[in-house]
């Protein structure tokens, strides 16, 4: 059974991460709108690890509800994890409810290149070294990293849109969770 939500609101007004939500509650919450709010995060402008990554994203979901009269809010992050092999991006999203329910999905897990741990341990952020390495601007409100390294096989958007349908698992089944 679809979810009842006629409000949603997103802890960010990246049009790549407004579009993932609403390509999810399309099909999960239909007629529901999504509104983004500029929030945020409560980590760095770069997260780094899976706890600050979540972290930002739950923040980011806990303010959009408070700011909002939204039903329901949906935190988006994304973050880098740096290994000796190599950088890692990595994504969580968190989506809260009026009610109390969450839920919390993480995955769209791949290798970055190389070249671009030096400069994100020096302190950039994702989005500009990938929009340098690939003479863009702006990757991350579009295609993202991840679209620009699979050729626009997977975008961004896409990416977030089946981690935000997977936050919403203890939202849609509250009997199970």
């Amino acid at each position: 059974m679809p979810l009842s939500y006629t409000r949603a609101a997103v802890g960010s007004t990246n049009p790549a991460k407004l579009e993932a939500v609403h390509r999810a509650l399309a099909r999960l919450a239909p007629g529901c709108s999504v509104e983004g709010i500029d929030v945020a995060s409560g980590v760095g402008k770069q997260p780094f690890g899976d706890e600050e990554t979540r972290r930002g994203a739950v923040q980011r979901a806990r303010t959009a509800l408070a700011q909002s009269g939204a039903e329901v809010a949906f935190g988006l992050e994304g973050g880098v994890i740096l290994e000796p092999e190599g950088p890692w991006l990595v994504s969580w999203v968190a989506a809260i409810d009026r009610a109390g329910r969450s839920g919390e999905a993480s995955g769209l897990r791949m290798p970055l290149p190389r070249s671009a741990a030096e400069r994100l341990r020096s302190g950039e952020e994702l989005g500009d070294v990938i929009d340098a390495l690939f003479e863009v601007h702006l990757s991350k409100q579009q295609a993202g990293a991840i679209g620009l390294l699979t050729e626009g096989f997977v975008s961004r958007t896409d990416a977030f849109a089946d981690l935000v349908a997977m936050a919403c698992a203890p939202l849609l089944r509250p009997d199970l969770y």
